[in-house]
């Protein structure tokens, strides 16, 4: 693989990166009320199929450092979308936990995102 190649492939995956990004923003604000990164933990707590996740979990997961994950699930938490929980075997340790509120917004955003998903990636 050329240098040349190599650069052009990584300015590829960033363009398209920047356009799924702006189109997902948009669409799920618009649509939703949820940002990209809010619709990522939802979908990622659905995805996994657990009762809880520490914000250890959620954020390797969504790839967000620890500090920017508690932000966000803050903002989750404030919109009834996700609760916290104290860890019973570790009381310093706390778990996020999906309401019905989050599943059902979730599932009201997920064609749209999909759908966004779609026409970005679309050959």
């Amino acid at each position: 693989m050329s240098e040349e190649y190599a650069v052009r492939a990584w300015r590829d995956v960033l363009a398209k990166h920047a356009a799924a990004a702006c189109a997902l923003e948009r669409e799920l604000s618009e649509r939703h009320r949820l940002g990209m990164s809010e619709f990522e933990v939802l979908e990622r707590m659905v995805e996994g199929g657990q009762e809880k996740y520490r914000v250890q979990e959620v954020a390797d997961a969504v790839h967000l450092s620890q500090s920017a994950c508690s932000r966000l699930i803050a903002r989750l938490e404030k919109s009834g979308l996700v609760c916290r929980g104290m860890c019973e075997a570790d009381r310093r340790g706390v778990f996020v936990l999906i309401t019905e509120e989050g599943r059902a917004r979730h599932a009201a955003a997920l064609t749209t995102h999909r759908t966004v998903l779609a026409d970005i990636f679309a050959p």
